[in-house]
């Protein structure tokens, strides 16, 4: 207790206790790469396995060059340039000295999680897609290599990334990625359907991330459905077909197919950061894609979409995302939009992470009031993002904390229970107009 010794006004700073929610991360993805991830044609694996010394000659007169921006944040670009004998990707020179050679090709080891900001930084820890650069290490895991290009292209800025020797190391991956918390979006890119379903699974035990999932290369509209293609129905994830068409930093005349996840998980933080978790990562062009590996029709996608196929199609001349569906679609009730899934994961973290002061506070009135107050003064600020429907606060949620929830026996139990209710806005997925002809007014 302050000594007070002369009359006067007295002011001191007093601790609440508590302090207010704030919204967690939604875009920092997890990649994992198997080395020589099946998928890729044996062309391609003779070539990754031959090693860096590989110069691969291209049409003498071809001036094609694809500058590449690695995203928000990033201090270098990649440039893809095609040129008279040879095509190169390589980063612009900082302005520093320039890195230690040894230090330059000193990739990570498998099994070792590393953080990466940008591209630059993946070429530096996991090697680069070409093999032409003798500076650079060429990359064991191409396909990985191309997502990760592909996320910070379309708007990620953290990332990060494991490779792994085979599919048994998957599980050892995502037990490593149970440590990172920040860690929301999960990706194997061009891993079998097994191994999807093992991402899946790890999504639901965390509660707080989602999986992308991708079709297999040779995956059509008429078997896509089948049980060998198609991952089992999951409110934590979605799967997306076809695998797109990229830049070849190899040979710039021969078409080069990847899975979509890195740059799906790219887009997902492009409108995580633009428009907020709430929308749904759909209608978004999918920037770095040159083509598809199969063209869809309206009507082919109208047998895919209500079984949360999300496909990608060529409309009006982009490559754009037109789906928004968990796995499984209709199945998933409630939750058979990916918006609804993210947002729900987005605000049970934030309120879980939020509300760890309450821990061992007395469990009376006083802590359920405060409890009451900090809940609804975070959902009121989901609310004015336009995540929440109603046009009033007690339209779009309700945040319930008093003597009701916490009955004696539950209090001798140690417990204090908070019960929240939201209404989450949905996606418009089928826009109607109706439309008729009319005669004008009357006279």
């Amino acid at each position: 207790m302050p000594n007070y010794s002369s009359p006067g006004v007295y002011v001191e700073e007093v601790s609440s206790g508590s302090a207010p929610i704030s919204g967690v991360g939604t875009s920092t993805a997890g990649f994992i790469g198997v080395i020589n991830t099946p998928g890729t044609s044996s062309t391609e694996l003779d070539a990754t396995l031959q090693g860096s010394q590989d110069t691969l000659q291209s049409d003498p007169g071809t001036k094609a060059k694809d500058t590449l921006q690695s995203g928000p944040g990033t201090k270098a670009k990649d440039t893809l340039q095609s040129g008279r004998g040879t095509t190169t990707l390589s980063p612009i020179p900082p302005q520093s000295n320039q890195p230690n050679q040894e230090a330059q090709n000193k990739l990570a080891e498998p099994n070792v999680v590393k953080l990466c900001t940008n591209f630059s930084e993946f070429e530096k820890l996991f090697g680069s897609l070409s093999s032409s650069d003798p500076q650079k290490q060429k990359t064991k895991t191409p396909l990985l290599a191309h997502a990760v290009y592909g996320f910070f292209r379309n708007g990620g800025t953290r990332c990060y990334v494991v490779q792994v020797n085979g599919d048994t190391d998957i599980n050892n991956a995502l037990e490593k990625f149970e440590a990172i918390d920040e860690i929301a979006i999960v990706a194997a890119p061009g891993c079998n359907i097994s191994l999807g379903q093992m991402i899946v699974e790890h999504c639901k035990k965390m509660r707080d991330r989602f999986a992308i999932l991708d079709c297999k290369e040779d995956a059509d509209h008429t078997n896509i459905l089948d049980s060998t293609n198609k991952p089992p129905d999951s409110e934590y994830g979605a799967f997306y077909f076809p695998w797109i068409q990229v830049f070849n930093p190899e040979d710039s005349k021969k078409e080069k197919y990847v899975p979509p996840s890195g740059h799906l998980a790219g887009i997902y933080a492009r409108v995580d950061a633009q428009r907020g978790v709430h929308k749904a990562p759909a209608n978004e062009i999918v920037l770095g894609a040159l083509g598809l590996k199969q063209n869809l029709s309206k009507s082919q996608q109208d047998g895919l979409n209500p079984k949360g196929i999300n496909c990608i199609r060529n409309l009006n001349g982009n490559i754009r995302v037109w789906g928004a569906r968990t796995i499984g679609g209709e199945d998933n009730g409630e939750f058979k939009y990916i918006n609804v899934r993210r947002l729900f994961n987005y605000l049970k973290k934030s309120i879980d992470q939020g509300t760890q002061w309450t821990v061992f506070e007395p469990n009376s009135p006083e802590l359920w009031a405060k409890i009451r107050r900090n809940v609804t003064s975070f959902l009121m600020t989901v609310w004015r993002s336009g995540a929440l429907f109603g046009n009033t606060p007690e339209q779009a949620f309700y945040v319930k904390c008093d003597e009701e929830t916490n009955p004696p026996e539950l209090r001798e139990q140690g417990q204090v229970v908070t019960e929240i209710g939201v209404a989450i806005v949905k996606p418009a997925e089928f826009v109607i107009f109706n439309l008729s002809q009319w005669a004008g007014p009357g006279k």
